[in-house]
């Protein structure tokens, strides 16, 4: 039985199919739910970024759907003929090469198209590269942002990795065996010896975890034997700053003299540029502006 097509938000297209968005293993077919493999071989076709590889997992469920690509060279063309597929009534399963599709791949782009012609997007949750290496990194991670990949060029990597230095979350990236230690490199450069979890192969045979220092993890690399994609996590910066500086209450008095801004855009553009506590800056503002007002 199909999942029911009225959903709680009002449609354009009321007789449109489903885009059903599914999670797939990252590495053992076993991590898969049951009702993605229900909706799997329920659609009348599945759209996949690899199709050899979602074969492979059709063929060991029994899934006898119909499989078609969608991937990032195809996406501009292969989008819109999906979409009428999607209005002529036709459910599809959009799935990735590994994990949950829209998360790094081209799979928020037909997402995309298909909110915006009405037709109802439906989310089969399931597997996670970036969650799953969360859960077993041990760091800490109440707080925490995902950056997917990071440039290719080693220019804009840098550019990127030093607009980060002072990010007080934990830091999620993809990266490619071909360009993980030329990562860590950077990293070690602008990040100093900050505890870092690196991960590769998760669920597979060759599964492993590396903890340690940058430094120590970057020594203990076999550029030789690098293989497999990996999940990199990475502290936040811990130092506790405070506003007791005088060139920051400067900086502070500045913008709140120009009057173009507010205590918590000021607030939010310090803590951006110097890496000091959101709250604490916004304590100060809010001080600074009393004593301009009494």
């Amino acid at each position: 039985m199909k999942d029911n097509k009225k959903g709680t938000a009002e449609l354009k297209n009321q007789h449109a199919g489903i885009l059903y968005v599914v999670a797939t293993p990252i590495g053992n077919l076993e991590d898969i739910t049951l009702r993605a493999l229900r909706i799997l071989k329920d659609v009348g076709l599945i759209a996949a970024e690899n199709t050899s590889h979602t074969r492979g997992l059709c063929s060991y469920y029994g899934i006898r759907a119909k499989l078609t690509s969608y991937n990032q060279h195809n996406s501009k063309s292969k989008g819109p003929e999906l979409i009428k597929a999607l209005k002529g009534g036709s459910d599809i399963a959009l799935v990735t090469s590994a994990g949950t599709p829209g998360v790094s791949d081209p799979g928020s782009l037909l997402i995309n198209l298909a909110h915006e012609e009405g037709i109802r997007v439906s989310p089969i949750p399931g597997p996670s590269a970036a969650i799953t290496a969360l859960s077993v990194c041990g760091l800490k991670i109440d707080r925490f942002i995902f950056l997917g990949f990071l440039p290719n060029r080693s220019g804009k990597r840098r550019k990127y990795l030093r607009d980060l230095r002072h990010e007080q979350r934990t830091m999620i990236f993809y990266e490619s065996p071909r360009r993980i230690i030329p990562l860590l490199n950077d990293l070690k450069e602008f990040f100093g010896d900050r505890p870092i979890v690196i991960l590769r192969e998760l669920t597979k045979v060759y599964e492993e975890i590396k903890r340690g220092s940058i430094p120590d993890i970057l020594k203990d690399m076999d550029e030789d034997k690098v293989k497999g994609e990996f999940t990199v996590i990475l502290t936040g910066d811990e130092k506790e700053k405070d506003v007791s500086d005088i060139d920051i209450k400067k900086r502070i008095g500045e913008l709140l003299k120009g009057k173009k801004t507010g205590a918590r855009d000021i607030a939010a553009r310090l803590s951006s540029e110097l890496g000091i506590n959101y709250r604490v800056i916004y304590k100060e503002c809010l001080s600074m502006m009393k004593e301009m007002n009494s």
